[in-house]
Formats: structure tokens, sequence, C-alpha cells
């Protein structure tokens, strides 16, 4: 009994810790609507990258001592998915809405149950299906605006989405065999290799603007605190909860998102809008409790 109690209380603090990633991650769209003019899109996943990185490279050098083989390869393609979710989210924006970007983003909430069901051999069960699904429902009322046409950048963000998705399960299936901590560190350096290679051929020449205060913060809070912090969060804390539990808890970076885009950049609530975010919570409170508190009141 102690030992369940014991777990459940793990289980909380790391889902906690996922709703902390996501508020990070909220408030990073207002950080990239501030940058991205200055700033080229594969060279701001370089910045990102390449900061959080050197930050836990010093932080945790005496861990990376111990890296094998194993953690190399592991770390390596959790760090091809993350560049590759993060590439197709950056370069589907430009050919689509912001809205609809964020919103197909978040198509990994409905995948990740049955992916890990394929990938991991662990059905999800009804309640967490269910909440995905109700979750999806909420980021599409917050989202979308009523362009329901599909166009090459909504066909480049689900591939983000699905993208998204392997790095979840990836994430729960290495972190059983491996130091969460030592993979984070990896998959954020092989995600700013990638990154440096990608940049030129997209981008360009480097962006000097870059250099400037008000851009320079920007990216520091990209690559220390939404990068840097907010993976170590998510890369720790999901080896003490589920991959669907997971989705779930990061899928309120659509709410972070919209409730910082209402106190810095001046935008609105609509009644559409709080809808979308009550159903987003329903949708965690179903997943979490399975509604066990109304079967308690029946009994």
């Amino acid at each position: 009994m102690e030992k369940s109690t014991n777990r459940k209380s793990v289980t909380w603090l790391a889902n906690l810790g996922m709703a902390f990633t996501a508020l990070i991650w909220g408030f990073a769209f207002v950080v990239v609507k501030d940058s991205v003019d200055a700033v080229p899109p594969v060279y701001m996943l370089a910045f990102r990258f390449t900061i959080a990185f050197v930050g836990l490279s010093l932080v945790f050098c005496r861990r990376l001592v111990k890296v094998t083989g194993s953690d190399l390869v592991c770390g390596g393609f959790l760090g091809f998915w993350l560049f590759i979710s993060y590439f197709f989210q950056t370069v589907g924006i430009q050919y689509t809405t912001a809205g609809k970007n964020a919103f197909l983003t978040t198509i990994y909430v409905v995948i990740v149950p049955f992916l890990h069901w394929a990938v991991n051999k662990k059905k999800p069960d009804r309640y967490c299906v269910v909440a995905a699904f109700l979750a999806v429902a909420g980021i599409g009322l917050l989202s979308l605006q009523g362009d329901m046409t599909v166009n090459i950048g909504d066909v480049l963000t689900i591939v983000c989405g699905f993208g998204y998705a392997f790095h979840m399960i990836y994430i729960d299936k290495y972190t059983e065999t491996h130091d969460p901590v030592i993979l984070t560190v990896l998959q954020i350096g092989t995600a700013a290799l990638i990154s440096w290679l990608a940049a030129p051929l997209f981008d360009g020449g480097f962006p000097a603007a870059v250099f400037a205060w008000k851009h320079l913060s920007g990216m520091l809070y990209l690559g220390l605190g939404s990068t840097m912090v907010a993976f170590l969060l998510q890369n720790v804390c999901q080896k003490y909860t589920t991959p669907t539990q997971a989705s779930l808890f990061l899928s309120l970076e659509s709410v972070f998102g919209v409730f910082f885009s209402l106190l810095f950049l001046g935008e609105y609530l609509t009644m559409r809008m709080a809808a979308g975010c009550v159903l987003i919570f329903m949708a965690i409170i179903m997943a979490e409790t399975k509604f066990s508190f109304l079967k308690r009141r029946r009994e």
C-alpha cells in the first residue's frame, strides 16, 4: 500500500514537471514571435540547441565522462527526431497560419497512445484514448480560426507532429535503461549539429542581428529555458509517468501560449478559446483520475 502511494506521488510530481515544461514552452511563443523577423528559423534552432548543449555540458560534465556507445546511439537517435520535429514545425509555419501550425503539431497527443502500444507493447486504457481526442478538440478550438483548407505548410506540420510522437515514445523506451540526463545532453547536441549544417542551406548567411540585446536575450531564453531546462525536465519526468499522460500535460503548452499572448502581446480571449481551455483541462483530469472520484460517490 505504501509503495503504491509513493508511486502515485512520484507520478504526480512528474506530471507537474511536465506541466511546468508546457508553461516554459508556452512563453516561448511570445519570444519566437518577437525574434523570428531578425533571426531566421533554422538559425534560431541552431542557437537555442547550442546554448542548451553548452549549458548542460557545463552543469553535468562529470556525468558525461560515463557516456557509453549505447548512450551515443540512443541520444543521437532522439536528437534526430528532435531536429525533425522542430524543423518541420518551423518550416511549416511559413506556409500556413500560426493557429493551424499549433493545432496540427499537437496531433502527437492522439498519436502517442497508439504508437506507445505499437513500439513498447503497452496498451493505453480507454480513458487516456478518449482524453487524447478531447485534448485535440480543445486545441482546435484554441487555435483554428476557420480556414480548414490543406496546404503544404499543413502537411509539413503534420510530419512535425509525428516527429514529436516518435521522440516521446523513444524517450520512454530509452530512459528505462539509460541516464535521462545524459540522453538529454546528447540529443540536444545532435540537434544543434544538424541545425548548424542545415541553417546555411535553408536560411542563407549568418544573421548578425542576433547580437542585438533584444534578440540575444530571446535566444538565451529559448536556449536555457525552453530547451535546456524544459527538455531536461521532460526526459527526467517522463521516466516516472507514461507517454500518454506526458503528452496530455504537455498539451497545456497551447493554453499557456494563449495566456502569455494575452498578457504580453495584447491578444484577446474569445468564448471559443475559453471552451478549448476547458476541454484540455477536462482531458487531463480524465486521464489522471479516470473519474475515480465519481465512482466513489456512487458507491
